[in-house]
Formats: C-alpha cells, structure tokens, sequence
C-alpha cells in the first residue's frame, strides 16, 4: 500500500534482479450478493499447522479479538476517511464498504499544508481493519480467499507491515493490491534515507487472465514466507518471488526487516496517489472476503 510521503524517491528493483533459484483492460463490476463459500474446511498441507484464522461466521462486527481500526485519513493521499462502521460480517463473509458520503475533518485546518488536516471534509468511507497488537507472526502460509472491486478508483489490499521500526525499515509486503487495471505482489524494505522504499514489483493486468469473469469470482491470495524467501501468489500462480539475501535495509543497520514478524492488514482504499479517479463509479463497492488463515510449519522452526 505504500504508506509513503508524498515527493519522497522510490527505488525499484526488478523482479528479473530478485528471483530466486528455489525450485523454481479491465472489467468494469459492481457490488453484488455476497458469495463465500462461508463453509469450506481449512485445507491441511503436510508439515503446516493452522495457528490462526478468521472465517468471519456470523453476522455483524468482526471479532475485536482478532482485528482493530484505522481512522480518518491515514496515507497516499487518498479521498476516504476510515472508519470502523463500513466494516461488518455477512453470511459468513467480511464486508470491507466504500461509500460516497460526506464526513467531516475534526482536525481540518485551513492554513494546513498537511495533506491530511488541509482537507475541510472526506467525500468517501471505507475501513481498514489490522491485527497490530493483537496478533503477529514470523514466518509461514498466509492465505486470503477474496472478491475485489476492480471498476475506477478502487484500491483494495491484503497486507502486512513489520512490527518495528518505521515504514519502510520495517518491512512491507503486499500479498494483494489492485489498482488501475493492475494486479500487484510487492516487498518494501528500506534505503539509505528515512521514508526511502526499495521495491520488488510484480504488475499483472487484470486483462491477461482472460476471463472475463475474473473481476467478479473470489480468488485465493497466498504468501509463503520463510527465512529464505517470499513468494505471493494467486490462485496457484506465482506472482513474485523475493530472496531474503537482498532485503537488506540500506540505512548503515544491516537489519534484514523479513526476519521479524508481522502484522496483517485489510482495506479497501479509494483514489489517493495511485487508486486512480472514482468520481464516474457508482457506490457502494466492497472488498469481499471470505477467510483469512495462517500456517506455520510444524515444530521449533515454525514458531
């Protein structure tokens, strides 16, 4: 999600500089009826144990034992003002809404050069739910089954960032992000400066699934994380692979920030620096998901 000061450099480097050797235009939709699968059994992979998840039964909040709240503005510039009530379960289903509604600026100040205080009002809603300070882990199979929005504006995200030290020296990794037609799985981690990202991007236009149902199915969205390597896919297809040898942060600490855990995050952003214009999109849209499960290997080395 790139939670990234605007004018700030970034440093890319290409997926062909960070593969690993082990073993190795859209459609447009609309919110519909919710369709999770809400019963479907955690699958079971040899030398993985479940040791959390959120299947989201029920209907009405999501577990406060499990997830917490962004507030108002928060990063990129974007147009909606988080909120806990445009989050609620289904049916089984978690239901991140984005909503074109007009919310006010407690800390609005007219003189203001902070992006975040200069605007009087949010035209948008939207919710961010994240598991910081209630759960954490280093290492393992992370797994989301999801439907996103895909029309313009829209910039949903499952991701983690790093329990310590400030973004991007803590580490980020982007299991989902969608915006503008393009499907992403990204690692940040930091450069010589404060603020300063090095990325290993992975961009796929939506359009070369070529399905046209693609932007209305659920889809799993997984991270294979272990001290070596990480690996995102969706629905079996490598999106990225990054070797942890490269992810060295710059700033003279030598601290890797893929050794430490990690929390998770969930959001459905809207416009901002890079969600594009929603102005033509008719809302509410929703970020659907189904489950959210962790794995970890079994025995010393998994924990």
């Amino acid at each position: 999600m790139r939670p990234l000061p605007w004018g700030v450099p970034l440093v890319v480097i290409g997926l062909s500089a960070l593969s690993c050797a082990r073993g190795s235009v859209p459609v447009a939709t609309s919110p519909g009826t919710v369709q999770g699968s809400g019963a479907e059994a955690p699958a079971a992979y040899p030398g993985y144990a479940l040791v959390w998840a959120d299947e989201f039964t029920g209907t009405g909040d999501p577990d406060s034992r499990n997830w917490g709240y962004e507030r108002g503005f928060v990063r990129n510039e974007e147009l909606q003002w988080y909120q806990p009530a445009n989050a609620r379960r289904i049916d089984g289903v978690l239901v991140i809404e984005a909503r074109r509604e007009r919310v006010v600026n407690p800390r609005f100040k007219h003189d203001s050069t902070e992006w975040t205080r200069n605007r009087e009002f949010a035209d948008y809603t939207s919710a961010c739910l994240l598991t910081r300070g209630l759960h954490s882990w280093l290492y393992g199979r992370f797994e989301m089954r999801g439907r996103i929005d895909t029309r313009p504006g829209m910039w949903p995200a499952f991701w983690t960032l790093g329990v310590k030290g400030t973004w991007p020296h803590g580490g980020e990794i982007d299991i989902l992000e969608y915006y503008r037609g393009l499907l992403l799985a990204n690692v940040a981690w930091g450069g010589q400066r404060p603020y300063e990202p090095i990325w290993a991007d992975s961009r796929k236009p939506i359009a070369q699934f070529d399905n046209a149902a693609w932007p209305s199915a659920f889809h799993v969205w997984r991270m294979d994380w272990d001290e070596r390597a990480i690996v995102l896919s969706v629905d079996g297809e490598r999106l990225n692979e990054v070797d942890l040898t490269r992810t060295i942060n710059q700033d003279g600490s030598a601290t890797n920030p893929f050794h430490q855990a990690q929390y998770l995050l969930l959001n459905l952003a809207i416009g901002g620096t890079q969600g594009g214009d929603p102005s033509t999109t008719t809302f509410p849209a929703r970020f659907e998901i189904d489950y959210v499960r962790v794995y970890q290997r079994r025995g010393p080395s998994g924990t």
